[in-house]
């Protein structure tokens, strides 16, 4: 579950003319259907030892085990993800992460429109 880019460097080509602002916003309104569950989380990946004694992980690094981390009333905390249920977890934290990024790209648009709004408003006042 790569990041294809950090997100400070994640942009959009935002249209000029007012009317293609509106269509954008019409187009990435329609994808902010979430597809399933949302997860506001990170997965992490830590080895543990388990504390029996005699077992591999007592001398090496341990077991790999998946944990999620999230905030909760301003502090950290880590759950346990049994991994049968890793796959769906991590398709709810992607989910998560394109409304994210869905959300900021309508933002931006959203403050296109009104950036363009005057400009659009002297312009048909001027054809009339």
């Amino acid at each position: 579950m790569p990041n294809p880019r950090p997100r400070s460097q994640t942009t959009w080509k935002i249209p000029k003319h007012p009317t293609l602002i509106q269509r954008h916003l019409l187009a990435r309104l329609k994808e902010f259907q979430p597809k399933g569950p949302l997860l506001a989380a990170s997965l992490v990946l830590i080895n543990r030892r388990c504390g029996r004694p005699g077992c591999h992980c007592q001398k090496g690094k341990g077991h790999p085990t998946h944990y999620l981390t999230c905030k909760q009333a301003g502090k950290t905390r880590c759950v346990y993800v049994p991994r049968d249920l890793l796959p769906e977890v991590r398709l709810w934290i992607q989910e998560h992460r394109r409304l994210k990024n869905l959300t900021q790209h309508l933002s931006q648009l959203a403050l296109a429109r009104v950036q363009t709004h005057v400009t659009d408003q002297r312009r048909k006042a001027g054809r009339s």
